[in-house]
Formats: structure tokens, C-alpha cells, sequence
């Protein structure tokens, strides 16, 4: 693995953020869990799980699933890698690692904000947390991944085969 930065074109913010909602309409899983873009800057990204009774892992204190926080925390990060790099590409989950830190609360959607902090010609190197909306002092979970770049995949831009299924009718 090489050290060597990865040339990249010029960062648009507002190019990145179209892309990655074409993407995010056109995946069923995403539109089930409605994530939001909420900010994407040259090497950060945040994304947001509205507050969702479905999604519920504790139905006595309403707490999200831990899946569906990891979930988000994986895709903000993916999506922080590409900042990174400053396109849509393939890429792979190598090494995910999340801390759980206490449970959400009922009602609050909950934002995740991702940094990339080194990158070489094939990975990115990514941390960040999760907090509620309006308790960003308050951590719910943290996340350090790995993310492999420009992995044999789809192609982001286009419409994937299994969004035409249509449930076996």
C-alpha cells in the first residue's frame, strides 16, 4: 500500500452531494432508512437518521438498533471517503470498529459526522461519531474504519439491476 496521495480533481461539495442523492434514490436499501446528506466538505462528511419507531432496538425506552447506527456510521463514512478523493467510486468496508457509548432517546434523529484523517492511492482511513440532534457534546457512538477505494463495483451513476426486482410480482 502506498503512501502517495491520490490525484484527485477539484472538490465540489455541491456535485458531490447530487451524485451521492441519485445514488441514495436509486438503492431501495437507503430510501428504506431515509438517510440524509447533511454536509459534505473535502475530506468530511455528516449524514442524518431521522427518528424512526421501525428502527427501534429497546421498545420500552425507544432507543435506535445498534445495526442501524453502524449502518449509518458505515455510509457516512463511505461517503466521507469519497470527499476525500473527490468522486463517486466503488468502494469496500475493510475494517469497521464502533463503540457503543450509551443509548439514543426517543424521538431524536441521530447525525453521524465522519473525518478522514490519512489517505494513500488505495484506502481511506476514516473515524468519527454519532450524536443526536442537538446533543453534539454527547456521543452516542464512535467508529474508526478502513475503506478500500476504487474497488470493482457498480457503477454509482447509474441505476442498479436490483432496483428493477420487483418483489416476485
Amino acid at each position: 500500500m502506498s503512501d502517495k496521495k491520490p490525484s484527485a480533481p477539484a472538490f465540489d461539495p455541491e456535485q458531490m452531494k447530487a451524485m451521492h442523492k441519485m445514488f441514495m434514490g436509486n438503492h431501495p436499501g437507503f430510501l428504506e432508512y431515509q438517510f440524509e446528506v447533511v454536509d459534505i466538505l473535502e475530506g468530511k462528511a455528516s449524514m442524518r437518521l431521522p427518528y424512526n419507531e421501525k428502527f427501534v432496538g429497546d421498545k420500552v425506552t425507544g432507543s435506535i438498533h445498534g445495526g442501524i447506527i453502524t449502518l449509518l456510521m458505515d455510509t457516512a463514512g463511505g461517503l466521507c471517503s469519497m470527499a476525500s478523493i473527490g468522486k463517486m467510486t466503488a468502494l469496500a468496508t475493510l475494517d469497521l470498529r464502533m463503540d457503543y457509548l450509551r443509548p439514543t432517546t426517543r424521538g431524536l434523529s441521530i447525525l453521524a459526522e465522519m473525518e478522514c484523517y490519512h489517505l494513500t492511492s488505495s484506502a481511506a482511513f476514516v473515524r468519527g461519531m454519532a450524536y443526536e440532534e442537538g446533543e453534539e457534546n454527547v456521543a452516542v457512538a464512535h467508529m474508526a474504519a478502513t475503506f478500500m477505494l476504487n474497488t470493482k463495483g457498480p457503477d454509482l451513476m447509474s441505476k442498479p439491476r436490483f432496483s428493477d426486482v420487483n418483489g416476485g410480482k
